[in-house]
């Protein structure tokens, strides 16, 4: 049997960080996650919001590196489960055991988190063709030397 999901979205709020009674992390959160169609009476899109739960180390890096609104990426497994209510109802809860959490968004404020090189640098030594990076940082200029054959 497979139960494995994937999920996008940005939390709702901070997480909450618990210990239960043997000492063991867990933290709960919720995503908002977008669905990819609009409905058709109101033509906006709708929101789901996913219930999900965090247990040790996963528990502790969530509840330090993430707060609300915050865009976040779960991997985990579906996990239904029963309880009772406060008035004695029956009721079941759906929510996802997260087995990893990611990054979904760079750091807030924009602090970075991709790569984007600044310039673009010449190799300190020209290739043994004789053909060197234009100077300037066009790499995209016409050569110098260009005798009009090909260099392969």
């Amino acid at each position: 049997m497979l139960n494995r999901i994937t999920l996008m979205g940005r939390l709702v709020a901070d997480p909450e960080l618990r210990t239960t009674p043997s000492g063991v992390t867990v933290a709960t959160l919720r995503l908002a996650c977008d669905r990819d169609f609009k409905n058709k009476q109101t033509g906006e899109k709708e929101t789901d919001f996913i219930s999900v739960v965090a247990w040790r180390q996963t528990a502790e890096f969530v509840s330090r590196y993430f707060t609300k609104g915050r865009m976040a990426v779960v991997e985990g497994r579906l996990q239904i489960r029963p309880y009772t209510d406060r008035d004695g109802n029956k009721r079941t809860a759906a929510e996802v055991v997260a087995d990893n959490v990611y990054f979904g968004d760079s750091k807030p404020g924009g602090e970075g988190g991709g790569y984007a090189p600044s310039s673009f640098s010449a190799p300190a030594q020209q290739p043994s063709g004789g053909y060197a990076a234009p100077s300037g940082g066009d790499q995209f200029a016409e050569l110098a030397d260009d005798d009009g054959d090909l260099p392969f």
